[in-house]
C-alpha cells in the first residue's frame, strides 16, 4: 500500500527543512546583495562618464635639479614620449613647460625644463603629465580678445586670434580640459592669416552651468559651437573651419550634423576625436577592468529616460552619437588626425570613419604620439598635414565676393 503525501510530508526531517529554508533565505540574500552592488556600480559608471572631470595626477618627480633646469619623472607610456609637453605641478609653480629626454631608464625620464624654475622651488611629488603646452594665450605673443558668446545655456567665455581671412576657425577642447588645450593649432592657422576663435563650452568650468552641471558628450554642447559660428558670422567670417580635439571632435561632429548654421561651416579638422562613444568607454572601461555587462548597463542607464536622472543627466541616445553609423548624413570635408596607440580614445572609430566616407575624410594616421599629443610627438608633420589640407581644399582662399 503507497503512503499517502500527508505520510511522507511527516517523515521529512524537521532539521532538513530548517536547513533548506536558511539556505533558501542564504541565496536570496546573497542575490539581492550581488544584485544591489551590481546596481550602486553600474549607476556609479554612469555617473563618471558624464561627471566634468578633475586633472589627476599621473607622475612623480623623482628630482629637480634647478642648478641644471632638468626635472626626472616617473616613467609612463606619455612621460617617455619625445618632443615638448607641459606638466601640471603643485607648491611654488602649477605648470612648467617641458623639453627633450635627456636620459631614461626602465622606471624614469630625465627632461630638460623649458619654464626656469627658481631656486627656492619647491614641487609637490604628485604631477599631471600634459600635452597642452601653452597654458594661457599670452604665451603665444599674438594679439587677441576675451569674448563672450552668449548660448541658449548662458554666456560661454571665448579668445579671438584676428586674422584678416574671411575663413575662420572656431576650436573646440575635450573632455575634462579647458580652453588652453587648443592654443597649439592657433599659430598654424595665424600663419594662414585665418581668424582663431577658442571656445568654451556649457559645464567645462568656464562657460555656462546648466542645472545638472554634466557632460552630455556632445548631444547638447554642440549648439555653444552652433552659437559660435553666429558670433563668427556676425562679426564678418563668411564660413568657417571647425577643429575639435578628443571629445570636442564629438562636439564638432554633432554640429556639423545638427546645427541651424551648418551651412556656414567650410570643413572638419578632428584631432585624436570620440567619433563613436560605445567603442570609448567599452575600451576605457576594460582598462579599469569593470566587467563588461556594467559598461552595458552603465550606457543603458544614461540612455533611458527613466534611469538617467540616477546618472543626474538628460537621457543620452548614444545611436545619434555614433558617427559611424550616421557616416552617410556628413556632408563637409574633414581632416582626421589620430594615433593608432592613442591609448585614451581608440583609434577603430575613427579608422571606420574614414573607410565610410573616403570621398570626405582625409586620414593622416601617426603611430606612438599618444592621445591629443601628435602636436608634440611631431611638430612639423602635424603642421604640414593641416596647413596642407587648408591649401588643397582653398580654405585659406579669401572670398572675394563680398560686398
Amino acid at each position: 500500500m503507497k503512503p499517502s503525501r500527508r505520510a511522507v510530508r511527516r517523515d521529512v526531517d524537521p532539521r532538513l527543512a530548517t536547513g533548506v529554508r536558511a539556505a533558501a533565505f542564504a541565496l536570496g540574500g546573497a542575490l539581492a546583495a550581488v544584485t544591489g552592488a551590481m546596481a550602486v556600480l553600474t549607476v556609479s559608471a554612469a555617473r563618471k562618464v558624464v561627471a566634468p572631470a578633475v586633472r589627476i595626477p599621473d607622475t612623480r618627480i623623482l628630482d629637480l635639479d634647478v642648478a641644471a633646469q632638468t626635472i626626472t619623472l616617473g616613467r609612463t607610456p606619455d612621460t617617455e614620449l619625445p618632443g615638448r609637453y607641459g606638466l601640471f605641478t603643485s607648491g611654488t609653480q602649477t605648470y612648467v613647460k617641458l623639453g627633450s629626454v635627456l636620459a631614461e631608464d626602465a622606471s624614469s625620464v630625465k627632461r630638460k625644463l623649458l619654464t626656469e624654475v627658481p631656486s627656492n622651488a619647491h614641487l609637490a611629488a604628485e604631477a599631471g603629465f600634459s600635452g597642452w603646452y601653452y597654458d594661457s594665450p599670452e604665451q603665444l605673443h599674438l594679439p587677441f580678445t576675451e569674448e563672450l558668446i552668449g548660448t541658449s545655456a548662458g554666456v560661454c567665455p571665448a579668445w579671438l586670434f584676428d586674422g584678416d581671412s574671411d575663413t575662420w576657425v572656431i576650436q573646440v577642447h575635450g573632455r575634462g580640459t579647458t580652453r588652453s588645450e587648443c592654443l597649439r593649432a592657433v599659430p598654424v592657422f595665424h600663419a594662414l592669416g585665418m581668424p582663431v576663435l577658442v571656445v568654451s563650452y556649457r559645464n567645462d568650468g568656464e562657460g555656462a552651468r546648466t542645472r545638472g552641471g554634466r557632460y552630455a558628450l556632445g548631444a547638447t554642447e554642440w549648439r555653444d559651437v552652433d552659437a559660435a559660428i553666429g558670433f563668427a558670422m556676425r562679426a564678418g567670417a563668411r564660413r568657417v573651419v571647425l577643429m575639435g580635439w578628443s571629445m570636442g571632435g564629438a562636439i564638432v561632429l554633432q554640429t556639423a550634423l545638427n546645427a541651424a548654421r551648418r551651412d556656414s561651416i567650410a570643413g572638419i579638422i578632428l584631432e585624436s576625436p570620440v567619433v563613436d562613444w560605445r567603442n570609448v568607454l567599452h575600451f576605457q572601461a576594460r582598462q579599469m577592468r569593470l566587467p563588461g555587462v556594467v559598461t552595458s548597463l552603465a550606457l543603458g542607464t544614461l540612455e533611458s529616460e527613466w534611469t538617467a536622472p540616477l546618472a543626474r543627466t538628460a537621457p543620452i541616445s548614444f545611436d545619434r552619437l555614433d558617427v559611424v553609423a550616421r557616416a552617410g548624413e556628413l556632408r563637409h570635408p574633414i581632416l582626421l588626425l589620430h594615433s593608432d596607440d592613442d591609448g585614451y580614445v581608440p583609434a577603430d572609430a575613427s579608422h571606420a570613419l574614414a573607410a565610410a566616407r573616403p570621398d570626405l575624410v582625409d586620414m593622416e594616421v601617426f603611430t606612438g604620439a599618444r592621445h591629443t599629443k601628435l602636436w608634440n610627438y611631431d611638430q612639423k608633420r602635424w603642421t604640414d598635414a593641416i596647413t596642407a589640407w587648408l591649401e588643397r581644399t582653398g580654405m585659406t582662399v579669401t572670398d572675394q565676393t563680398a560686398d
